[in-house]
């Protein structure tokens, strides 16, 4: 509560939700509308960001691709903590073979090859859309989810309270479900927050190089890919999106540093 950050990243992230969540309502225009006839025009003359070389409104792809960012960051953490929940648990509590062959050999495989490069490859493989999107970037990011929940777990397993529960009969489930992950569950909320600010620069990435959502969908990463034959000419069509996915990164960072000094007990 005392936090600046904390507050700056609330009301960053508070704007880009109503951004998204009023989108249809907000936008002046269609975000897919053509208007030929104000190819390039600066900000200003009925368009409040300018329109691109397509004379589309900027100001109504900003917002729509707020939507998009927001939607692929929440999936795209979701899916990776479900996966990552699920094997860092039964690594970490079984141990044994278990463990290794998810750490050493499947966890290990996927760390190989970075992120970004393994997202590429899936999604130039299956074809840009939003599902093979989110499900590209899902498999290059849930192993670091993996990796801490599965570290979590190790050092959670041999505490009293799991050691009690286990000689009162607790099963297995019982035990992971209801004693040891809401124990661990905050440095898990610190890595998703962090890990969405990823995921948003990751779609934008994948977007710029065409492997995003196919037109005629706003994307921030599309829009910057379009400005780039128009950098000098026109700037306007360059600083929105980006200035935008700076925002939106830096929104989700602040909030991962804001949770991460309230869950160590040691920053209160």
């Amino acid at each position: 509560m005392r936090s600046p950050i904390a507050w700056a990243a609330v009301a960053l992230l508070a704007v880009f939700a109503l951004a998204a969540l009023l989108a249809p309502w907000a936008a002046p225009y269609d975000p897919a509308a053509l208007h030929l006839e104000q190819r390039l025009l600066s900000p200003g003359h009925g368009f409040l960001l300018g329109t691109d070389e397509l004379g589309r409104d900027i100001f109504s792809r900003v917002l729509f691709g707020a939507r998009l960012s927001l939607l692929v960051a929440f999936t795209v953490v979701g899916c990776s903590l479900i996966l990552g929940l699920i094997v860092g648990s039964v690594a970490g509590y079984y141990g044994g073979w278990r463990d290794t062959l998810l750490n050493v050999y499947v966890m290990n495989a996927f760390m190989a090859m970075p992120g970004i490069l393994l997202a590429i490859a899936l999604v130039a493989f299956l074809g840009p859309g939003l599902r093979n999107v989110i499900l590209a970037l899902t498999l290059s990011g849930w192993v670091n989810y993996a990796r801490l929940v599965r570290a979590q777990v190790m050092s959670a397993r041999e505490r009293e309270f799991v050691e009690a529960a286990r000689s009162l009969g607790a099963g297995d489930l019982r035990i992971l479900t209801r004693h040891i992950l809401p124990n661990i569950v905050q440095p898990v909320i610190v890595q998703a927050a962090i890990g969405m600010a990823g995921a948003v620069l990751a779609e934008a990435t994948l977007s710029f190089l065409g492997l995003g959502v196919p037109p005629p969908a706003a994307s921030w990463g599309s829009m910057l890919n379009d400005a780039r034959a128009h950098l000098f000419d026109s700037p306007h069509m360059v600083l929105a999106p980006a200035i935008a996915v700076m925002l939106c990164v830096l929104a989700f960072s602040f909030l991962g540093d804001a949770l991460r000094d309230w869950a160590d007990p040691r920053t209160r």
